[in-house]
């Protein structure tokens, strides 16, 4: 039987509809209307507000399980598990830099997962052909600079899953970074050090957005404007930051706002959901939870402990930005930074029942999925 959602105000793309009617059948919403429908099954949602449920394009683990640690189904399903209770309905699980046959067993995990259930769309490859000098958290050991073999691998394997590559493009032949480009997998530009020519050079190559903005690349100065200079300075480029207050200031993601605008995006990064994992030692990875944050044994930031709801109160709260910008940041903005705008982050006849229910100032909000 067909649900509709009544009483509440919808939050979609740019419009803040009222006392909207969002009708549901089989999962999908089939229409978006003024009145209530002849047979469907009401739920009244009092007058809260909803959105479409918010798109987490970077989540390292869920509340127990690290997915880079070991990718198998459990991981994933505890990272996907744990989104949903912490407001992401759609996701890109990250696997960090990974030997080979790691990122081949996270092809198979995602996909196979991927099939079943349409929360994951895709993985998060975050490396390992990034900059060491800017590698941040990754494993000095595991990072290298690619060959075309194994890069045609992986691309072969991996292009129906591999949403999304953090890579530093410096790190990359001209053949190669074609390569990427044309596999159809979306490319950024993260870990990387580049001085602001190179990054507008491959900006305009065709790469639009970069993996954490602040975060492990060249940053701006007066004279060498870096990576962060040439993401201010495009407007094609999306910037995804980390809104945690620890990844950057505040008062640099307010002047990342004022330039970037709809480009500014929203994602967790978290290590862990939750943060109810105190502590945690891989090959792969250590971090320890001080004062709210993940940090390694050399003292780096190593993964975020927020969700994607607490960046949006974040980002309301301490950035000052208007709830339905904010909202718009880890929504159908997000949706159009990887170029699925046409699937999801907005609530109109097509797209998935999968909603945010909010009250008028963000501190309270939880997951729907019909």
């Amino acid at each position: 039987m067909r649900k509709a959602l009544i009483n509440c105000t919808i939050y979609s793309d740019n419009i803040v509809r009222d006392n909207g009617v969002v009708v549901i059948d089989n999962g999908v919403i089939v229409e978006v209307a003024d009145r209530l429908p002849g047979n469907a099954e009401l739920i009244d949602l009092a007058g809260s507000n909803i959105a479409p449920g918010m798109i987490d394009i970077q989540v390292n683990g869920g509340e127990e399980l690290y997915f880079s640690d070991n990718p198998d189904t459990a991981a994933l399903q505890n990272v996907y598990e744990s989104s949903v209770k912490h407001g992401a309905t759609h996701i890109l699980p990250c696997l960090i830099s990974s030997p080979k046959e790691k990122i081949l067993q996270a092809i198979e995990t995602v996909r196979s997962f991927k099939a079943k259930n349409n929360g994951i769309i895709g993985m998060h490859l975050e490396g390992p052909f990034i900059n060491p000098e800017k590698r941040g958290a990754h494993s000095a050991a595991i990072i290298r600079k690619p060959t075309n073999a194994e890069l045609e691998e992986i691309i072969r394997y991996g292009k129906d899953t591999i949403k999304m590559i953090s890579i530093a493009p410096e790190m990359f032949t001209e053949d190669q970074l074609d390569m990427l480009l044309q596999s159809g997998i979306v490319v950024s530009a993260g870990h990387s050090n580049m001085n602001y020519k190179q990054a507008q050079y491959y900006f305009n190559k065709g790469i639009k957005i970069v993996t954490h903005l602040y975060n492990a690349m060249t940053q701006m100065g007066h004279r060498e404007p870096g990576i962060v200079g040439a993401v201010f300075n495009n407007n094609n480029v999306y910037a995804p930051v980390i809104l945690d207050g620890a990844h950057c200031d505040y008062a640099a993601a307010q002047i990342a706002y004022k330039i970037k605008k709809d480009k500014l995006i929203l994602l967790s990064d978290a290590a862990f959901l939750g943060r109810k994992k105190q502590k945690f030692d891989s090959p792969l990875l250590d971090a320890i939870l001080l004062d709210g944050y993940y940090r390694n044994k050399e003292g780096n930031l190593a993964g975020a402990a927020i969700s994607i709801i607490e960046a949006v109160q974040n980002a309301i709260n301490h950035v000052h930005i208007p709830l339905k910008e904010a909202v718009q940041m880890a929504t159908v903005n997000v949706a159009k930074a990887i170029g699925m705008e046409d699937k999801l982050g907005k609530i109109e006849k097509g797209y998935p029942a999968s909603f945010i229910n909010f009250n008028n100032d963000f501190s309270a909000c939880e997951t729907m999925i019909f």
